[in-house]
């Protein structure tokens, strides 16, 4: 009976701790595997950009016409989502 503080402390710490950076771990890696040329991203830094080429680990992100980064894959922190079309009511 007296380890059971300490165990249910261990499964605490797995809820709260460890399983939600299993999730965006996860995410994560899913992010980087399912790039392609024409994605709108995110890098780490900041830095919004086209990819334009995909290497084994490197990603060609033009930022401005004519300017082509070469970052690594895992700099991308995520996709710029795609504006959606409204309509104009009037």
């Amino acid at each position: 009976m007296e380890f059971l503080p300490l165990v249910a402390l261990a499964l605490l710490f797995w809820f709260f701790i460890l399983r939600p950076q299993r999730r965006r771990s996860q995410q994560q890696t899913q992010l980087w595997s399912g790039l392609e040329a024409g994605s709108e991203v995110v890098t780490t830094g900041g830095i919004y950009g086209r990819i334009t080429a995909l290497d084994e680990d490197a990603v060609h992100l033009e930022v401005a016409p004519g300017t082509v980064l070469r970052v690594d894959r895992r700099a991308i922190a995520r996709r710029v989502p795609t504006p959606s079309v409204v309509e104009d009511p009037g």
